[in-house]
């Protein structure tokens, strides 16, 4: 514990701080715990309110809420796990498929026990909390969640004679064939938007690599996944969408607001950018779930987000669990969500997002979210992606098992160098 003596003790931190009267002669300790967050992953204003109701709910403790940036953030992370004494974070938010490369290395706790006996680990959403396990043990606590979603035009919808959003991957490529006419694309789907891919892949039953005997391969070129590629293939052809890019080149908001697009598949904040660029567009937007093979769920999504972890070398574990208890329980989860139009972390939270339809739309498809495989290399994977080029030679006619069988070696091969 980091013990504050004599005086008036005041906590730095980017963005608040507590202060706090410690006695010399055994009287309350104020204990700082130092918390590491990702800039924009919560408001100013939700930080504030979140320290003074912790703070007054655990008399003894003062937070040091510091904000960090995505860029650089993995080789931060790793030097404050790695070193000795405890001056670094007790709590630090990670990306949920960045937990694998910082529990293997043996410097975070393991909170299986927690997770089971008290946060309610069978509720989590399984996009996060699926990457936060290691080798069968629970180290990253699921914190928020946001995946992609449709968004479409209602008015090119009510043009079309489609009075609902489809609910069924084949109701969905009748609509869009409906709608790519007169000039407008029934829908705008970039050739290498491979997350997108990830979830018709993972709704065949096929993955992008698998393990097997303690070793990952790559697996696209599977039965399952092959089934998944073809699905793509279909629906990417019902517009215009460049099968050598990916969906930010260009950006898809800005094509989106061209007028001419009746749907693209993303995260729901994207439509405020659209509705920036093309105001016209204000009210004319709607949501739904990427659907699925059947009406009774919808389609598997890649599930982005954050989890929470604690490290090995914090000095204070009973003060960082219940920094974590509290930033992932049901009340600061839910306003967390509805400040910043987010997913909360379990599946029976979605009501609190209800009357937001494009959080809901969201919510509805994260109860069917997966992550990247939990291999901590598959970072080298997306480096060099060979998943792109496979999708942008299928979508050029190439043969796809062949294509799939190629990009399948070379995943394996990243896996295996980077493994050395």
């Amino acid at each position: 514990m980091r013990h504050r003596l004599l005086a008036l003790v005041c906590v730095s931190a980017s963005l608040l701080s507590g202060c706090g009267l410690v006695s010399q002669d055994g009287g309350t300790e104020r204990r700082t715990l130092t918390v590491w967050l990702m800039k924009d992953s919560a408001s100013q204003e939700f930080l504030r309110r979140f320290t003074e109701d912790f703070e007054r709910a655990h008399p003894g403790l003062d937070l040091d809420i510091r904000i960090q940036q995505w860029t650089g953030i993995g080789e931060k992370v790793q030097t404050a796990l790695e070193a000795d004494g405890g001056d670094g974070p007790d709590v630090i938010e990670v990306g949920n498929t960045q937990v694998p490369q910082y529990a293997e290395g043996g410097r975070l706790l393991d909170l299986t026990l927690e997770s089971m006996r008290d946060w309610g680990i069978r509720d989590w959403l399984p996009g996060l909390a699926e990457p936060g396990q290691w080798m069968s043990q629970q180290f990253g606590i699921p914190w928020y969640a946001a995946n992609r979603v449709v968004i479409y035009r209602k008015d090119l919808f009510r043009q079309a004679g489609i009075t609902e959003p489809p609910r069924t991957r084949d109701e969905w490529l009748d609509a869009t064939e409906r709608l790519d006419s007169g000039g407008d694309q029934g829908i705008y789907l970039a050739g290498q938007d491979w997350y997108t891919l990830s979830g018709f892949i993972w709704d065949e039953g096929g993955d992008l690599a698998k393990q097997s005997g303690g070793v990952w391969a790559g697996a696209l070129h599977s039965e399952a996944a092959l089934r998944g590629m073809d699905f793509y293939r279909r629906l990417q052809a019902l517009g215009d969408g460049p099968v050598d890019a990916d969906e930010e080149h260009p950006p898809q908001a800005g094509v989106f607001a061209q007028e001419d697009v009746a749907q693209i598949v993303a995260v729901p904040g994207l439509a405020q950018a659209i509705v920036r660029q093309n105001p016209e567009l204000k009210g004319k937007l709607g949501f739904f779930p990427v659907p699925g093979k059947s009406a009774d769920k919808p389609g598997a999504v890649f599930t982005g987000g954050s989890d929470l972890v604690v490290p090995k070398n914090t000095d204070d574990r009973e003060g960082a669990l219940a920094v974590v208890e509290a930033l992932t329980g049901a009340e600061w989860n839910t306003e967390l969500a509805r400040t910043m139009n987010y997913v909360p972390n379990k599946k029976s939270l979605a009501k609190a997002v209800a009357d937001e339809e494009g959080v809901a739309a969201m919510a509805a498809g994260a109860a069917q979210g997966r992550a990247t495989p939990g291999t901590p290399r598959w970072g080298a994977v997306e480096a060099d992606n060979p998943i792109k080029e496979y999708m942008t030679r299928v979508l050029s006619g190439a043969d796809a098992r062949s294509e799939a069988r190629r990009a399948s070696d070379r995943i394996t091969e990243l896996l295996d160098l980077d493994a050395r």
